[in-house]
């Protein structure tokens, strides 16, 4: 991110806690094509299947499930869990999610927005840093793998 000139436009803030059933290994070596993930956003609780692939586009199947079967998964997740707390903003008709993370990814924050289709055109707001979509450090699995505190300060420019 540039600055936090996003702040004051903030609709909503939520905590998140999430893990991953799986590890990048899995996904690097192709025994498995989807990375599982467990996430606890406030009150309400999900498990997520998102395919593979690297860039804009990725197959993401998301299903409710009761906080207490979150929290003991979370308890199976290899790797470090994620803490974040997801802000929304609205930049010229479109929803930014932006993460800034705590504990062992502290100091980073992302953003991120859902576009009806990979050529859907917007306008990238002033705030946003550089793009990073298809860098594999920044995906949460990674993080939760090889976490923000551990890069070498050229992977933090």
């Amino acid at each position: 991110m540039v600055d936090d000139r996003w702040r004051s436009e903030v609709e909503n803030s939520v905590r998140m806690a999430q893990g991953y059933l799986n590890d990048m290994a899995a996904l690097r070596d192709g025994t498995q094509k989807a990375s599982v993930r467990v996430r606890i956003a406030g009150d309400m609780a999900f498990l997520n299947m998102k395919s593979r692939e690297l860039g804009h586009t990725r197959q993401e199947f998301d299903y409710p499930i009761p906080v207490h079967d979150a929290e003991a998964l979370l308890r199976l997740c290899v790797g470090g869990l994620i803490d974040k707390t997801r802000h929304y903003v609205r930049h010229a008709g479109f929803l930014w999610e932006i993460d800034v993370f705590e504990g062992e990814n502290a100091g980073l924050t992302v953003a991120e927005i859902e576009l009806p289709s990979a050529d859907t055109e917007f306008a990238r707001p002033d705030w946003a840093g550089r793009e990073v979509t298809d860098e594999l450090r920044y995906y949460n699995l990674a993080l939760a793998e090889r976490p923000y505190a551990q890069w070498a300060d050229e992977e933090k420019r």
